[in-house]
């Protein structure tokens, strides 16, 4: 695989930005608005609230179990035509959930658009390493990360605003033609150099294996079901891991890269990813708990949460700029360092405080958790060779859904074991696990100025 000019040229470079702009800010909001619109939907179709949840779980397990065979994908046939036709789907699919009629029709289509997203997701990261020069890698991390805290932002506003005028179905009919746009705007990403090696075949259906028994097991912990079939999902699982792991190892460019975990540099920045996404998802589902519990309404918990997506926002491109010239290892520690210290206040807020007395807490731990999203993203895709941008870019993805699904699921557990204490109380654990979490991956991101 040869290498290709140090990035794309102006003007070509703001239609690539742009293209990856309408694309980030669709699957963003997608996993947002659906969040919001479940009540609605269940009502809708007459189905039961807890069923009604597989319109979210079935989004995100197709992403899970297709990310990194898609990413190889990218490798073997160019990140552009990955990137193309995961539009594509997503934009199709989004019609058809649009047009669902009942419950299954509508977590069939949600599969669907979910293989979409992941084609999205897969080479995202990827196409910036070769959209920026080398010198402003962080900067197009940076901008990403700007795209996605803005979209954040925005989901739950223009969900109630379009389910305030129309029925659910609109809240994916939009992404029509959107997707129409970004699919002709596409056309100005870089064209990438093309692999020589062969797809896996074997190694995508144990990928999906093991990461679908994984996520059994997880969801099992948090929905309460017996430990004989989480310990079946959790043994299943990590049988299937080992066969893989094995499988892989040797191979010139393995499916599960193998080969990237032995760089130091992209390890830990990967386990960093994982250990900050635990800590901040942790946070954004306990934190709605915790400020109902005392006796906020929806409206106001959601403009209390808001200064985190916001100050992320601002916080990302600069970032970005920073990184590259700061190292990673301190920059994103001291970003993780902000996290922890705004979480712990948060935990340590006098009861019923006003709401600017939480906003700055919240935007402590926005702003920390941008100040080092950048930095650590472009130390791990600059880790992977240029060749295995595909791979390097996928495991970024893994890295941030693994986070989320573990964060989700230790929030569930800690409100498991706490029922007796309340809600507030299991509320506050959680947030207090999620600080020391924070303070871990702030540990780990120290460490990489040591490799």
């Amino acid at each position: 695989m040869t290498e290709i000019s140090d990035g794309v040229k102006l003007p070509q470079r703001y239609w690539a930005i742009l293209a990856q702009a309408l694309v980030i800010t669709m699957s963003v909001l997608d996993g947002s608005i659906a969040n919001i619109a479940l009540p609605t939907i269940a009502a809708d179709l007459a189905v039961a609230p807890a069923d009604s949840i597989w319109v979210v779980n079935s989004y995100q397990l197709a992403i899970t179990v297709s990310l990194l065979p898609l990413a190889a994908l990218g490798d073997i046939h160019g990140y552009r035509r990955v990137y193309f036709w995961g539009v594509v789907v997503f934009t199709i699919a989004s019609l058809g959930c649009a047009l669902s009629s009942g419950l299954n029709m509508l977590v069939v289509f949600r599969v669907v658009q979910g293989f979409g997203a992941a084609g999205l997701m897969s080479v995202n990261t990827a196409l910036v390493r070769f959209i920026f020069p080398r010198a402003q890698l962080g900067r197009g991390m940076g901008i990403n990360g700007m795209i996605v805290s803005i979209s954040a932002a925005a989901g739950p506003s223009i969900a109630a605003g379009i389910l305030s005028v129309a029925p659910w179905p609109y809240l994916f009919a939009i992404n029509v033609p959107v997707g129409l746009a970004a699919m002709v705007m596409t056309a100005a990403l870089p064209m990438t150099p093309l692999a020589s090696h062969r797809f896996d075949w074997r190694g995508a259906l144990m990928n999906a294996a093991m990461f679908g028994l994984a996520i059994a097991a997880v969801d099992g912990i948090g929905h309460g079901q017996s430990w004989l079939m989480v310990a079946v999902a959790a043994l299943g699982a990590l049988a299937v891991g080992i066969v893989f792991v094995r499988s892989q190892r040797g191979q010139r460019a393995p499916m599960l890269p193998v080969d990237l975990f032995a760089i130091p540099a992209f390890a830990l920045s990967s386990l960093t990813s994982v250990c900050s996404f635990i800590a901040a998802t942790m946070a954004l589902v306990a934190l709605p708990f915790l400020f109902e519990s005392g006796g906020l309404s929806t409206a106001a918990t959601g403009l209390l949460i808001t200064p985190w997506p916001v100050t992320s926002g601002i916080v990302a491109p600069i970032a970005g700029r920073l990184a590259d010239r700061i190292p990673a290892g301190k920059l994103g520690g001291i970003g993780l360092a902000l996290l922890s210290l705004g979480l712990a206040m948060i935990v340590l807020a006098p009861d019923h405080a006003g709401w600017l007395n939480m906003a700055w807490r919240m935007a402590l731990c926005g702003g920390g958790f941008a100040l080092f999203q950048a930095p650590n993203n472009r130390l791990l895709i600059a880790a992977a060779p240029r060749e295995r941008s595909g791979a390097g870019s996928g495991v970024l993805s893994s890295s941030r859904l693994l986070g989320q699904t573990l964060g989700a699921a230790l929030v569930a557990v800690v409100f498991g074991f706490t029922t007796t204490q309340g809600v507030a109380f299991g509320a506050h654990l959680a947030v207090s696990i999620a600080a020391g979490t924070a303070v871990l991956a702030m540990v780990v991101s120290i460490v990489r100025l040591k490799v």
